[in-house]
């Protein structure tokens, strides 16, 4: 057991601050609340190495889904990248990068799990509990442990019995040789879009298991020569030119055309243009048409490629669209009675959403012992402003419900950071020791967000249709309907009285 420095007094805690989560979002905030003067802080990282989704997921062909000049903080915009959408492994040295410029390292705790957090109501602090037994105590604590961290396996009879490899994409095993194997990939989301190009050009035969068909766009991707990488870092005004104009279509694509489809048909062009895709990528009318999707764009996540449809043009790729029945020990067999053969099995089927152990993946006690997934059960998952939740002082989350709004998270990092360096700031002020945001203030900004409803894509009739991990257990879907422009504003402007500081 790591024994830590007790404080002097007992309600004086280790630290100010405690980040929970080592990716972009728990990186984000520790520059922003040390650059606010809060300096006394420590992040605590499970994993072995900084950067969040981008040291765990290492499949090939992982890179961003947006632009990389918007896939990057405001205060520290690089011009190193190789691609327009940079690849995996440029992200990762990225979050190592900011760590250290802006000396993160040096108060970061990696291979350090929380199993829980238990607010103190005499005290005012949080006591964080270890899984190697240790606890840790925090006047303010900032869940920065995102959404999409945790593999989800597929609830299919026989997984377990299957004799060849078997890997999740968020956890690629590079021991694995592909070359010449037959391999089987399940799920079509993001992640598999991104892999299944290459993993086709390495297998003797490949067979994709498509429950849904994904949105698949045409990506305005190319390299990045030399010269321009230059021109960005020398010309004067290049790299906020280039941003504003990554910014511009990054809005369009989602927060634009999901959250304002009733009254801004952006959509109706991207299936336009979706659909002109499928027709001239894919040959085979009949595989063409099972990779149609009969929903509308933005029901679930779609994707950019210029490699996945042609994909399955390939003599050694099948599309298999029924059901899976049952995994065997030698492949995987349908609903119709279809053994596919297999030596490897990847499951591409995404992560925990909305599960249970999840938001956040550690148990959290708040003020009377409130549990903050049984409030969530009880009330819908709602929190102000995306960072707040009543019953919970001194807690905030970066990806809260109804914070994002499904630009860059980069900008998400950013604005819930302003908010909750805000309501800090206001607490030292007032020489405040707790800081919960009012029943009140949360119940308006919930029946606000509810109300935005009407005009989004995902309360349309097709979106049934989607099985998509937008929509929690109420058939709810927790994005914040704004504009970008309008998140950052309001959470720079929130009236301070939505928030009690008391202490």
């Amino acid at each position: 057991m790591t024994v830590l420095p007790q404080p002097d007094q007992p309600d004086q805690p280790d630290h100010e601050v405690v980040i929970i989560g080592g990716g972009f979002s728990g990186i984000g905030a520790a520059i922003l609340l040390s650059r606010a003067g809060f300096a006394d802080y420590l992040l605590l990282e499970a994993g072995d190495g900084l950067g969040g989704a981008w040291h765990w997921n290492t499949y090939p062909g992982v890179a961003v889904d947006i632009p990389s000049f918007s896939y990057q903080f405001s205060f520290e915009q690089v011009a190193g990248w190789s691609r327009v959408y940079a690849p995996g492994r440029e992200l990762k040295a990225y979050a190592e990068h900011c760590a250290d410029k802006y000396d993160v390292r040096r108060r970061t705790r990696l291979r350090t799990t929380v199993t829980a957090a238990t607010f103190d109501d005499d005290a005012h602090l949080w006591r964080l509990d270890l899984a190697d037994g240790a606890a840790i105590t925090a006047r303010h604590v900032v869940s920065a442990t995102g959404v999409l961290t945790q593999p989800k396996l597929p609830e299919i009879d026989g997984l377990a019995d299957f004799a060849g490899t078997v890997m999740h994409t968020a956890r690629w095993d590079h021991s694995v040789d592909l070359t010449g194997r037959r391999v089987a990939v399940i799920g079509t989301g993001a992640s598999a879009v991104q892999a299944i190009p290459h993993v086709a050009r390495q297998a003797a035969h490949l067979t994709v298991f498509q429950r849904t068909p994904i949105w698949c766009l045409p990506k305005p991707d190319s390299p990045l020569p030399g010269l321009a990488r230059t021109a960005l870092r020398a010309v004067p005004g290049a790299r906020r030119a280039t941003r504003l104009a990554s910014q511009a279509f990054v809005e369009a694509t989602f927060p634009v055309a999901a959250h304002f489809a009733g009254l801004v048909p952006v959509a109706a062009v991207g299936e336009r243009i979706g659909h002109a895709y499928l027709r001239q990528a894919v040959r085979d009318p009949a595989v063409r048409a099972a990779l149609t999707p009969s929903y509308a764009l933005g029901c679930k996540r779609p994707s950019f490629s210029n490699a996945y449809l042609p994909t399955f043009n390939r003599a050694n790729v099948t599309l298999e669209t029924a059901g899976i029945a049952t995994i065997t020990p030698g492949g995987v067999r349908t609903a119709e009675g279809v053994e596919h053969d297999a030596d490897v099995l990847v499951l591409a089927t995404g992560f925990k959403v909305f599960e249970k152990g999840n938001m956040p993946p550690f148990t959290v006690r708040g003020a009377g012992g409130a549990d903050l997934e049984k409030w969530w059960e009880e009330n819908r998952f709602q929190a102000y402003q995306g960072v707040s939740v009543p019953q919970f002082p001194n807690f905030f989350t970066i990806l809260g419900p109804y914070g994002y709004n499904g630009s860059s998270y980069f900008n998400l990092i950013e604005t819930q950071s302003a908010h909750i360096v805000r309501a800090l700031r206001q607490a030292r002020k007032v020489g405040a020791t707790r800081v919960e945001v009012t029943p009140e203030a949360n119940a308006a900004y919930f029946a606000s967000a509810l109300g935005r409803r009407r005009h989004q894509v995902f309360f349309q009739d097709s979106c049934g249709q989607a099985n998509s991990y937008y929509f929690d257990a109420n058939g709810d879907v927790p994005f914040r309907a704004a504009t970008t422009l309008e998140t950052m504003w309001a959470a720079r402007r929130f009236p301070l009285d939505a928030y009690a500081f008391t202490g």
